[in-house]
């Protein structure tokens, strides 16, 4: 019998969470993508000596441009080795400024174009704020494709399908984690709230007919992807792929269109607001999840400036 990562192939997309290379030439995921972290880890692996020194002499003159540079330059070594598309991210502390937003995504867009990368391989990444979801809104509209990060809430995934937006990312360990914590039991398969917020906004953009892809992220063990086998994609840190590729037995999939769902919402800004208000595990994570992303940041600039 093939590994349960061959099967998960035939019916999701699998994505690398990573800036590891060599987990990717090993893995041979479709797509794959980065954020502050996975680039600040990057920086530091002797293979990327050459493109961190580059940045690190940009940074005396222009810090911003230093850090879009680091991120392309990763992003065009991967593109390398995987046939699909590389997913980087916009500053974090621009999640609450459509226009800065939009100005920092057309650059690494213009940043790739410079090294000879077709656009329609990159997906520009910003956190699914109101502001960011309004940002891309309009970049999708220039044609360029957005990956909506830190979807913890219905509330964000219609309001993500609603501006058209090419694909979101759910972070389904993270919901764990905080139900975990909060509720004080574990969860398994398809009771683990991670997983059941996938599923709803599964079975909601397919019952809609909604192009957005529903990419499930940041995982913390194999039964939260297997209870999720057959979303769109899936977007796999290498330690779990690799995982994935070493276990034996049958995969069945589990997210399948058709399935029952609720009316279709439409979410104003107000009504927006409301529902992230109500739902305290999606305000909390959200939150944090900018937080700890612009505190890499952060770091990545102090090492580019050292």
């Amino acid at each position: 019998m093939t590994s349960k990562l061959d099967q998960l192939k035939t019916f999701t997309t699998v994505v690398a969470d990573t800036g590891d290379l060599d987990a990717i030439s090993h893995l041979k995921p479709v797509d794959a993508t980065t954020n502050p972290s996975l680039l600040l880890k990057a920086a530091l692996l002797p293979r990327y000596t050459e493109q961190l020194n580059r940045a690190k002499h940009l940074a005396q003159t222009d810090l911003n441009q230093a850090c879009d540079r680091f991120a392309v330059a990763v992003g065009q070594e991967v593109l390398k080795l995987v046939p699909g598309v590389i997913s980087t991210e916009v500053d974090a502390r621009l999640s609450f400024h459509t226009q800065a937003t939009l100005t920092r995504a057309q650059r690494l867009v213009d940043l790739y174009t410079a090294t000879g990368v077709d656009p329609k391989r990159v997906l520009i990444k910003i956190a699914a704020t109101w502001e960011g979801i309004r940002a891309a809104e309009q970049l999708e509209r220039l044609g360029i494709r957005t990956n909506l990060t830190l979807v913890f809430s219905f509330a964000q995934a219609a309001a993500c399908a609603d501006a058209g937006v090419y694909l979101i990312s759910p972070f389904v360990g993270r919901i764990y984690d905080w139900y975990k914590k909060h509720e004080n039991r574990d969860y398994q398969g398809s009771e683990d709230p991670g997983v059941c917020s996938v599923t709803r906004i599964y079975d909601y953009y397919k019952a809609h007919q909604y192009s957005t892809v529903v990419m499930g992220a940041s995982f913390r063990n194999l039964s939260q992807i297997e209870a999720l086998a057959g979303c769109d994609r899936l977007t796999i840190s290498p330690d779990l792929l690799q995982q994935l590729a070493q276990a034996q037995g049958e995969l069945k999939r589990q997210l399948i269109p058709g399935q029952a769902s609720e009316p279709n919402i439409n979410l104003d800004e107000p009504k927006f607001r409301w529902a992230m208000n109500e739902d305290p595990m999606a305000t909390e994570k959200l939150a944090e999840g900018i937080r700890l992303f612009a505190q890499d940041q952060v770091k990545l600039e102090r090492l580019l400036l050292s």
